[in-house]
């Protein structure tokens, strides 16, 4: 994975589409002065550079001076969000409102009081009819602005209704920004700490999401409303690894957007992440035919235009897509053929560098790991995992935590030995820091470390020993863990049965399908 560029003006002008970069063009030679003529040069060069660098921009561009490059790339960065303001986005309901809003303020600022408040009405009509409460809001405050200065309605209670309006508004957005706000703290509390590893801390996330949301579900009527409010019952239930309600909310999430169509449009990012979140509740609870009809729908929303005219769309269908698909190879025990993906992810991990968030990048990362792990290829395991922990991130510490587990059972599974003592101590300290130790990997280190002096016909018993010992922890929900990140079950069974990890899966998936 590349370093990230920290350069604005770069991430900017590699994020356009060609047809940006002609609007800009056309856009900024309409007065073809000097200066706007070397922002041409600078755009170009820019334009050309894989990797943003300094020095070779200065050395291939003698004409620009190192003193002048500050003020060359802010004018450049202005005058490129200014040319991509000027494309006409009709489907973009936020620009067509700003721009409504625009056109009331021309309007009272020439004295056109009556022809202000007329746009003011459509515009406030066409909020409500698209759940835009904050534009709904800059409207009636507007409209309260112009009635109060001057006398333009002959309505009695006009006062009272707009006030009566304006309350309303003010008490929906309230309560939307709560519920945005545990949601976004919930989610970003599991991404920080994965989930709950015992008694203690699932009584800490329940009794602080109670207290949060108090009595906020009863009062839920909007589109926004419902929307965070599902989202907070969704983070707060995975956190808890209670699938089955995860589950529940993630479908009322995207039947929210089934139940009002046209906001798939306007809010696609959210109604991505439902999916996301739909499919990865089917992969929890195995519901392999609900997967695969899932993920089916959201291929088709993927090809859409909604997405293909959307970088920021087609990068997320990318990430979500791709994770369900080698979910879908996972249950199925499939390791082999869900490595032909691979290359594929691999390149666009490297086109979309620039926008993917490590987060992602991480459980790509073991995802692929763990295909390599049951396919039986344990080099290339133990490649993917180095990727994650040599990448120093505080992100996931549960991801880490059984990126250095697998790494150790791939070191096992190769026979390497003399380095096994000195990994087992290491991960053992590194899990017992993060307070990441359960009953599950404690049998694990123990089997692992035992096993070293065991002959080959001793090794058998032992394992039949720690899958008795195992299967007694596969239903305590803070356990489940391990068995998540690492079918650590069906590794023993492998191992006992002598056959590859993938072909213990199909085996046990085509029992399930029977």
């Amino acid at each position: 994975m590349p370093n990230r560029s920290t350069d604005a003006v770069f991430q900017l002008i590699r994020s356009l589409e060609k047809s940006e970069k002609r609007n800009f063009k056309l856009y900024v030679t309409r007065n073809s002065s000097s200066e706007e003529l070397k922002i041409v040069q600078l755009f170009d060069a820019l334009d050309k550079m894989e990797d943003y660098d300094e020095a070779i921009l200065l050395k291939k561009n003698p004409e620009i001076k190192k003193q002048q490059l500050s003020n060359l790339k802010a004018h450049l960065y202005r005058q490129v969000l200014s040319s991509l303001r000027l494309i006409n986005d009709e489907s973009n309901i936020d620009i067509v409102l700003h721009e409504q809003m625009d056109h009331a303020r021309i309007l009272y600022n020439k004295g056109l009081y009556l022809q202000s408040l007329k746009v003011l009405d459509k515009m406030k009509e066409q909020a409500k009819a698209k759940n835009q409460f904050t534009y709904l809001q800059q409207a009636l405050f507007f409209e309260k602005n112009i009635e109060a200065l001057y006398i333009t309605r002959s309505m009695q209670d006009r006062a009272e209704q707009l006030s009566k309006e304006a309350t309303e508004v003010s008490e929906r957005l309230t309560l939307v920004s709560q519920l945005s706000n545990l949601s976004l703290q919930l989610y970003s509390w599991y991404i920080k700490n994965g989930h709950a590893r015992n008694e203690k801390e699932d009584a800490e996330v329940q009794q602080y999401f109670k207290e949060a949301l108090g009595d906020k579900a009863t009062t839920c009527k909007t589109f926004y409303e419902k929307l965070y409010l599902y989202q907070c019952f969704c983070w707060a239930a995975f956190i808890r690894q209670d699938f089955l309600q995860y589950y529940r909310y993630t479908q009322k999430w995207v039947n929210l957007f089934e139940e009002e169509p046209y906001m798939i449009e306007i809010e696609t990012g959210h109604y991505i992440k439902g999916m996301h979140n739909l499919m990865g509740s089917h992969f929890d609870l195995g519901n392999y035919e609900k997967l695969k009809e899932t993920l089916h729908h959201f291929k088709l929303f993927c090809d859409s235009t909604i997405v293909e005219q959307n970088i920021n769309n087609k990068i997320q269908c990318f990430v979500y897509y791709n994770i369900s698909l080698l979910n879908k190879h996972f249950l199925e025990g499939s390791f082999t053929k869900g490595l032909q993906l691979v290359p594929e992810i691999e390149e666009k991990l490297n086109e979309y560098w620039l926008y993917l968030d490590r987060h992602r990048i991480l459980v790509f990362y073991y995802k692929i790991a763990c295909m390599y792990f049951g396919s039986g290829d344990y080099e290339h395991t133990i490649d993917y995992l180095n990727k994650i922990i040599n990448w120093r991130v505080d992100l996931r510490t549960d991801l880490q935590c059984y990126s250095r587990l697998l790494h150790l059972i791939a070191h096992y599974e190769l026979g390497n030995y003399e380095i096994l003592d000195h990994l087992i101590k290491s991960v053992f300290r590194f899990m017992a820091k993060m307070q990441n130790l359960s009953v599950v990997e404690e049998e694990i280190f123990k089997f692992i470390r035992n096993s070293f002096h065991l002959s080959v016909t001793g090794i058998k018993p032992e394992l039949q020993k720690l899958l008795i010992k195992l299967k007694q922890h596969q239903n305590n929900r803070f356990e489940t863990r391990a068995f998540m990140y690492l079918d650590i079950i069906s590794w023993i069974e492998s191992k006992l049965e002598k056959s590859p990890v993938q072909e213990v899966l199909k085996k046990k998936f085509a029992n399930k399908r029977n």
